[in-house]
């Protein structure tokens, strides 16, 4: 096999630390094929939001053409964005289906297939709430992913009360990530208080490290800060360890994921930890090709000069980084929650026009 074939049995990087350590690794696509591989890999679960079904969906139209239209024949009411998402849904039921074996082996910790509540609703928290509920419904191992926005956190207690496993999305901060560890573990008590039988949920609190890197690069840019071009690659991995350890040490039920990869670090650095990693397919394949070593790093701090430098010269790290970093009124307004839910819309738009185009396709 060619090394662009990314075979685990010659290059174990990510099947060595799925084996070896608790980290398990989750697959940042619903695609069956690319799941199906990732699976060989070691990976224990998948993720799926706006933009990974809409690149899943383009990526392969010769099949999803006919079946929108199978959908949209089956359901003639239905607008071009009902259409939309009832393939998302099917991408995920299938996905889903690639998962069961480790569900049942991990007891509901892993096997989880992530599906992500529409952003058009991200103002109404009963909204988002009655589709993670839906959702839930679709298959016995799909997990919901819901924003850490102001509202989100609201909705993900709500959802997780109603017996919703939440992966919480849309998050890049110390301060969005406890907010919403919090809100799981209010949730799971109120269950307990109301008598509900407890049972594993595999809640997920996801850090989006890559964009919040993204964000800070362009935050120097505009600000015309000169720094090491090479500490912001850092940026995300030091809020995911800190944000890993803080769990550990508060005894929280959810566990961090780390995802929006854009640097390998966001695998390698956090390996050893009771945590989720959730790379992109292709990074998979280049881990692997480079054979990164599969080291237990979690424990290994980020430099301190590195931290130091950042805090000092990029004020929007130090929001990031410290616990009290962000006020929940504030977590909106943050620049990389407010590029990511546009970036997130503008997914839903393309869906849209997609399934418009099939329908009602342009006069020639």
């Amino acid at each position: 096999m060619s090394i662009s074939d990314g075979s685990a049995s010659e290059f174990p990087s990510l099947l060595k630390a799925a084996r070896t350590t608790k980290t398990s690794l989750w697959n940042d696509s619903a695609d069956p094929v690319e799941l199906a591989r990732s699976i060989e890999f070691g990976a224990v679960g998948a993720t799926c939001n706006p933009v990974i079904a809409l690149a899943a969906i383009k990526g392969n139209l010769a099949t999803w053409k006919p079946r929108l239209q199978e959908i949209a024949n089956a359901n003639p009411t239905a607008s071009e964005s009902a259409i939309g998402w009832l393939a998302v849904e099917l991408l995920s039921i299938e996905a889903a289906k690639l998962l069961e074996p480790a569900f049942d082996r991990t007891g509901g910790r892993d096997g989880r297939l992530s599906i992500q509540t529409d952003p058009r609703l991200h103002r109404n928290a009963l909204a988002l709430v009655e589709q993670a509920e839906y959702f839930s419904r679709l298959a016995r191992n799909i997990i919901v992913k819901i924003p850490a926005t102001k509202v989100g956190i609201s909705a993900i207690e709500e959802a997780t009360f109603r017996g919703v496993s939440v992966n919480v999305t849309v998050s890049f901060t110390v301060s969005q990530a406890l907010a919403a560890a919090e809100a799981i573990e209010r949730g799971l008590n109120r269950r307990k208080n109301a008598g509900i039988e407890e049972r594993e949920f595999g809640s997920v609190v996801t850090i989006m490290g890559g964009r919040l890197d993204d964000w800070l690069k362009f935050c120097v840019t505009r600000d015309r800060v000169l720094i090491d071009p090479g500490y912001l690659e850092w940026a995300g991995v030091a809020t995911l360890k800190k944000v890993h350890h803080l769990f550990v040490d508060r005894g929280y039920r959810s566990r961090v994921l780390s995802a929006a990869f854009r640097n390998y670090m966001q695998w390698s650095e956090l390996i050893g930890g009771d945590l989720v990693v959730s790379p992109p397919f292709d990074w998979q394949v280049r881990i692997n090709e480079n054979r990164i070593p599969a080291e237990n790093r979690i424990d290994i701090p980020v430099d301190d000069d590195i931290i130091r430098v950042l805090s000092e010269k990029v004020p929007e790290f130090r929001r990031a980084y410290e616990v009290d970093g962000l006020s929940i009124e504030e977590f909106d307004s943050f620049g990389a929650t407010r590029r990511t839910l546009r970036q997130f819309l503008e997914a839903d738009a393309e869906l849209d026009a997609l399934v418009r185009d099939l329908l009602v396709p342009p006069a020639n």
